[in-house]
């Protein structure tokens, strides 16, 4: 591998080439899509982050950041959108860390208002980053959090009215705009040894047909583990 760089984009100024090979990235790894439908939920987004390698685009992931009301305050949710990651660039680190950085950003522009990470997660490589950048998310196999079990909901029913099912916690689209393919989405048995894969089989299983496992977690130093707390930390104090 060589030299990666990253840098955050608003959506507004994406180049249509730029746009076009977003789309064809994407497609790479999901079925049940189109270049229609990528570009349709990238120009709902903020801005995207962006991973090259030698001028070559790698990954990326899209973001949208938003105020939600919830119990009769305002609280400031980070929407995850559509990631991808060419299949040979999997082991970059690049993405992540910038991407947890940024949360820091975002956390210092309004310290006032309650942080929120939403996560819809189709995949299981998606799910075992919560566990890796958090010590409490909702949902968790083994750890219960009515209160963002709660927001989770009223998040997840403002977004997807007609397609989100509270009791399964999951967004059960009647046709998939969206999925892994096979060869990505399907646990390993060795995956399957992994208590975070296996819960997250269980809660969503109809992942292969592109449904979403809803996912909360907060945005606080307190809640970070240690190597996400120092990235986040160079966000929150600008460094």
């Amino acid at each position: 591998m060589g030299q990666y760089s990253t840098a955050f984009v608003s959506v507004s100024t994406l180049s249509d080439p730029l746009r076009r090979e977003m789309a064809s990235l994407y497609l790479g790894s999901y079925d049940g899509s189109s270049e229609t439908l990528f570009l349709e939920d990238l120009a709902k987004k903020d801005e995207v982050l962006l991973v090259h390698e030698d001028g070559q685009l790698v990954g990326f992931t899209t973001v949208l950041v938003y105020e939600h009301e919830w119990r009769q305050k305002p609280v400031r949710v980070v929407y995850s959108g559509d990631t991808v990651v060419d299949r040979a660039h999997w082991g970059q680190q690049a993405l992540a860390f910038d991407w947890i950085a940024r949360l820091g950003v975002l956390r210092r522009q309004r310290p006032e208002l309650p942080l929120y990470w939403l996560l819809l997660v189709k995949g299981h490589r998606t799910f075992r980053y919560l566990p890796l950048f958090s010590k409490s998310f909702h949902p968790h196999w083994n750890m219960q959090r009515g209160d963002l079990k709660s927001l989770a909901d009223s998040l997840a029913q403002s977004m997807f009215p007609d397609d989100y099912n509270p009791t399964t916690g999951v967004v059960e689209l009647k046709k998939s705009r969206g999925h892994l393919k096979p060869e990505i989405a399907v646990p390993s048995p060795r995956d399957l040894e992994r208590e975070d894969v296996r819960f997250f089989v269980d809660r969503n299983p109809g992942f292969q047909r592109g449904h979403e496992l809803v996912c909360l977690c907060e945005v606080e130093s307190e809640n970070m583990k240690p190597l996400t707390l120092k990235l986040f930390s160079k966000g929150l104090n600008g460094c």
